[in-house]
């Protein structure tokens, strides 16, 4: 932890009115932004995979951007949607 706070704080004037700002800024570079990019990624890919599997590309798509892999168990446990309801059959001409 002390490490960490030591990075945070580097450069920084605790006295300064934007040492908030120049903390938060150093601790966002703390971040490993390109690795948790890559994993949204692959988690809205199975995300889509498990929504077509079920019938529903795009809430599979939705569910796992929002939600990440818990996503995944929305798309699989909700029933799958039944297909488009077939209108009554037309009166026979006479």
């Amino acid at each position: 932890m002390e490490h960490w706070l030591n990075k945070a704080m580097q450069g920084v004037d605790p006295d300064s009115p934007d040492a908030f700002l120049h903390i938060f800024m150093n601790l966002m570079a703390m971040v490993p932004w390109v690795a948790l990019l890559w994993w949204n990624v692959a988690f809205v890919a199975v995300g889509a995979l498990l929504g077509w599997w079920r019938g529903r590309t795009v809430e599979g798509i939705v569910w796992a951007a929002v939600l990440g892999p818990i996503g995944w168990v929305v798309v699989v446990v909700r029933p799958r949607p039944r297909g488009r309801p077939v209108p009554p059959p037309l009166p026979r001409g006479r």
